[in-house]
């Protein structure tokens, strides 16, 4: 097998010099903590609101979850509009597409505006079985999806190389350069004299009158509202953290000729999740992405599962086989107990604290969407209607409490083996477990992440392991 490491997105992405680490202290409106897409969406709406705003990244832009996704921006998620509407009603799911929907508009337009070069592509997007049993779930989505205002049918003609049950499929999305986008929004805000800072690690989050970050290696930034756009809050209240839960999941890509690139974009839960889209790379070739086989931080096995996703992506796709070369990286997304972001106050008692996370695998628009919700908060202008559907002191309904329940139990599980170990993570203390692919150590509780050295890689852990 070969290497694994950083993904295509942020190898491809254009050279460009990091915005400097912050030196000492500073004061802003508002401090957004996270340079990924719901960071910089969130930023780029308030600066242009007239808010003075500051921007901290621990590592560098394009470089954590938004520059390691997919780069789908597409309104179908699954089979999320067939549970909201059995859940929420009916209402619920067209606000929420109404959401994702606003989300690739704005997106089109920023690229256009900004002169961003972000290899938009208007493809279809499809969520699909093979297994004829799941044909019936297959139609309640794509009934739900167009009631909810999608252009979306079911269908049995996707495109791929072979042949499905039944499928939903909804036109006119998008796919694109996340790190490409993310470097022009940053160029933007930069040039517009918002202060960006990339190294610069947040350690800890004080509200009083107001509030009160500290930064690695002293330092302090005084605000009066934060945006933690971190993936998994630095700062998480314990009414947030049981509906979040963690899970990786691998990427494999390869170049192949053009005539074996699958038009559009794809996503099945069958054989543990398969993902695939491809990308533009020039002189008749294409870049074929594949991702799967999600799992829990600290797993064992991950080579087998790098592994099995090659193996798949070499039977299911002409051309997979003969590429020269294969790009490996993973992802890491953060779930909610009932398949909703969280955006908004980060606890029912806090009035200046906000988060936007539990996106679920589905980012990149919901990172955009993020930024609109979050910036009517921080500005008193007029909520959109999604507002309390993601708000994250939502009430947790009674379907939730099984599986929030089982989580918690498989937390303190971590927890509790964490002391018999000794190799514990310094957020909360659960064990860590290795991952022998990336060479690194990875707690399965709340998603921290270790280089071999003990560096922090990925929080919401702010501490690097001890000898």
């Amino acid at each position: 097998m070969g290497r694994t490491g950083s993904s295509y997105w942020t190898e491809s992405a254009p050279p460009r010099s990091a915005a400097p680490p912050l030196e000492g202290d500073a004061a802003a409106d508002v401090v957004v903590v996270g340079a990924g897409i719901a960071g910089l969406s969130t930023a780029h709406e308030l600066s242009r609101a007239g808010r003075d705003v500051l921007v901290l990244e621990a590592d560098r832009i394009a470089a954590g979850v938004t520059g390691h996704s997919t780069g789908k921006l597409t309104s179908l998620h699954g089979l999320r509009y067939a549970r909201l509407r059995r859940h929420r009603g009916a209402s619920a799911a067209m606000d929420y597409a109404d959401a994702q929907e606003d989300a690739l508009r704005h997106v089109v337009r920023l690229c256009a505006e900004l002169g961003i070069d972000a290899e938009l592509e208007r493809r279809p997007a499809y969520t699909y079985t093979l297994d004829e049993a799941g044909a019936e779930e297959i139609q309640a989505e794509a009934s739900a999806a167009y009631e909810a205002g999608l252009r979306a049918d079911a269908v049995t003609d996707t495109g791929l190389p072979y042949p499905v049950a039944a499928a939903v499929r909804v036109e006119d999305q998008l796919q694109f350069h996340p790190g490409r986008f993310l470097l022009g929004l940053a160029d933007d805000l930069i040039a517009r004299g918002v202060r960006v800072h990339e190294g610069t690690r947040v350690t800890g989050l004080r509200e009083v009158a107001e509030c009160r970050l500290a930064l690695e290696g002293g330092g302090a930034v005084h605000a009066r509202d934060v945006v933690l756009a971190t993936h998994f809050p630095l700062r998480c209240h314990s009414s947030l953290l049981i509906r979040l839960s963690v899970r990786r999941e691998l990427v494999v890509a390869a170049p192949v000729e053009e005539r074996h690139a699958p038009y559009g974009m794809y996503v099945t839960t069958d054989d543990g999740i398969r993902s695939v889209r491809t990308a533009p790379l020039g002189e008749g070739r294409r870049l074929l992405i594949v991702a799967g086989e999600a799992y829990e931080p600290g797993s064992d096995g991950v080579r087998e599962r790098f592994a099995r996703l090659e193996a798949w992506a070499r039977d299911h796709l002409p051309g997979f086989a003969d590429a020269p070369s294969v790009h490996r990286w993973a992802a890491q997304d953060v779930h909610t107990s009932d398949g909703m972001p969280c955006v908004g106050h980060e606890h029912p008692d806090t009035q200046h604290v906000y988060v936007a996370t539990g996106f679920g695998g589905w980012g990149l628009s919901n990172g955009v969407a993020a930024g609109s919700l979050l910036t009517a908060h921080l500005t008193g202008a007029p909520r959109p209607a999604w507002t309390e559907l993601v708000d994250p002191r939502r009430r947790l309904p009674v379907h939730e409490v099984p599986e929030v329940a089982r989580r918690q139990s498989t937390v303190a599980h971590h927890y509790a083996a964490g002391f018999r170990t000794g190799r514990r993570c310094t957020h909360m203390g659960c064990e860590l477990g290795f991952n022998e692919a990336e060479e690194t150590w990875e707690c399965p509780c709340h998603g921290s992440r270790f280089a071999r050295d003990g560096t922090v890689l990925q929080g919401p852990a702010t501490r690097a392991l001890e000898d």
